[in-house]
């Protein structure tokens, strides 16, 4: 059998892109599909590999689930840094199908976040349906390449080849900041990552974590031929992928490398580019400031689960005094304290990005679902914007000490951000963290701040102190009066102080049909700690 002839879309395969033994491959090949055409390769780069909308009308355990939306993508990675903290309205004991309940283990950093508070175990999907894109974009790719010695149409196949690899690049950016260590210049090359494959055969050997290091040279060298086979392809949409959103997700994965130079000059390629920052002077209530056609949105794809994560509440009756009365109920999500008061007067995003809701701030910056049908709704799962360029480059010049050209950086997004933004004066070190905070301000609530404080930990220039804490606040039901009260706090520490939690753990699934070849770091148990 030709290899790159078939196409396995074998669920028990490639969800973990780590096949095994031929008579396992026998026992399924009855599910083949055959491409034949460069055509074909774009269907299934379509139909296979891009992130999917959720369902948000499925409810199982199972897939992680809560009332307002399941089968989500990472929803829990809003949660486990100092942006978000857990809100409590009305009289609920029960909590089953709340996002308090579902993501409350990794809220807590607890030692298994995958079971509820509730003590329900679930499953986790994001590495499954990583790696099962990942093995069908692995055989895209090798196909790609076959099909060029036949005078296909070269510019598609250009064009596949070229989203395939940043689709892959980006799964493996996902995988090891999810999954594996941050990177650390001076350890990459020996810190645990994730499984590395790509080829496009199924091999006979089960797998084990490679490098950080490795998974990175992987990540830039597909990124770097991507950017070469999407050269003059302008994208049909935000939904696919161009030459710009290559060059962006590079100097992002420049920047957590370290990689200053190459991160400005890629940053550089995406910012000559038609995107601009979208001046929030006139912004009007109700707009959302990201949508599919901002003029900031480079790339989107997946759905949105921050709209399900942050309170979500339903009105029902509630026995009271011996009378039935109606109540707002949420057992949720809101934007922490923290962030709130890092933005300072006159920042038109404090205004623009959140929302106040039944006393509690949520994120309002996205276009999301509330309307039926609303073809503008933005996929924050895997979302570039161009201020999230600017800030790289920015970020990328002061680790150079350019303070001057960072300062003109910033100047082009917060500039947009004010009516008339108060100069930055900081220099050196206080730049870093002034520019680290812009960031924060600027991308809460787009997967970036977790693994921002990841790699902020082991930067070799400015690394976190060694007292940096995540406190979350805890809240206790009590059943008499039926409210709840605060009764502690859970705490994160240092990165060098509590890794383990600061590192998602491999489903045990993977671990189980890897014959023990995976390994995690044991998560301590995480008392809850009294005012």
């Amino acid at each position: 059998m030709k290899k790159g002839v078939l196409i396995y879309i074998l669920f028990s395969v490639l969800a973990f892109g780590l096949g095994a033994c031929g008579d396992f491959l026998e026992e399924f090949s009855q599910n083949q599909r055959y491409a034949t055409t460069a055509q074909d390769l774009d269907e299934l780069l379509r139909g296979e590999c891009f992130m999917q909308t959720p369902n948000i009308s499925s409810n199982t355990q199972e897939t992680m689930g809560f009332s307002s939306g399941l089968g989500m993508n990472y929803p829990w990675l809003h949660v486990m840094d100092d942006d978000a903290e857990e809100v409590v309205v009305g009289g609920l004991p029960s909590t089953s199908n709340y996002p308090r309940n579902v993501l409350g283990s990794f809220y807590h950093w607890a030692s298994d976040p995958f079971v509820t508070l509730e003590n329900a175990q679930y499953r986790d999907n994001d590495w499954e349906r990583f790696y099962k894109s990942i093995g069908v974009l692995n055989s895209i790719i090798y196909m790609a390449d076959e099909f060029r010695s036949k005078e296909e149409d070269l510019e598609l196949l250009n064009r596949v080849e070229g989203e395939a690899r940043f689709l892959r690049a980006g799964y493996y950016f996902l995988l090891v900041n999810i999954y594996g260590m941050p990177y650390n210049k001076v350890t990459a090359s020996r810190d645990a990552g994730v499984p590395l494959k790509v080829t496009e055969h199924i091999e006979d050997k089960y797998f084990s974590r490679s490098s950080v290091e490795a998974v990175y040279v992987q990540i830039v060298k597909d990124l770097e031929r991507a950017v070469v086979c999407l050269k003059g392809i302008t994208p049909s949409s935000t939904l696919r992928v161009g030459e710009v959103a290559a060059n962006a997700l590079l100097s992002r994965v420049y920047l957590y490398m370290e990689k200053y130079e190459e991160c400005i000059a890629a940053a550089d390629e995406v910012m000559a580019g038609t995107y601009s920052v979208m001046d929030l002077n006139g912004w009007t209530a109700g707009q959302n400031v990201i949508s599919w056609t901002s003029p900031e949105t480079i790339f989107t794809q997946g759905g949105n689960a921050v709209a399900g994560t942050f309170l979500n509440y339903s009105t029902a009756w509630v026995l009271q005094n011996g009378n039935y009365v109606q109540q707002n109920q949420s057992l949720s999500y809101q934007v922490s304290e923290d962030l709130l008061a890092c933005y300072a007067d006159g920042d038109l995003r404090r205004t623009a990005f959140f929302k106040n809701s039944l006393h509690a701030f949520i994120p309002d910056k996205y276009k999301t679902w509330t309307n039926y049908n609303d073809e503008d709704e933005i996929g924050a799962d895997f979302l570039i914007r161009l201020p999230e360029v600017i800030l790289n480059k920015a970020e990328a010049l002061a680790m150079l000490t350019r303070d001057g050209d960072a300062k003109t950086e910033l100047e082009k997004l917060r500039s947009k951000r004010f009516a008339a933004a108060p100069a930055v004066t900081e220099t050196g070190g206080a730049l870093i963290d002034f520019i680290r905070e812009e960031r924060r301000r600027e991308l809460c609530f787009e997967g970036h701040r977790w693994f921002d404080l990841r790699r902020y930990a082991v930067n070799s220039i400015r690394p976190l102190p060694d007292n940096f804490t995540i406190r979350h606040r805890n809240n206790a039901y009590e059943a008499n009066s039926q409210t709840w009260y605060e009764d502690g706090y859970y705490e994160l520490n240092a990165y060098a102080k509590d890794r383990a939690a600061w590192i998602i753990p491999i489903p045990n699934y993977a671990i189980e049909f890897n014959r023990g070849e995976l390994q995690n770091e044991i998560r301590p148990n995480r008392e809850l700690q009294r005012n």
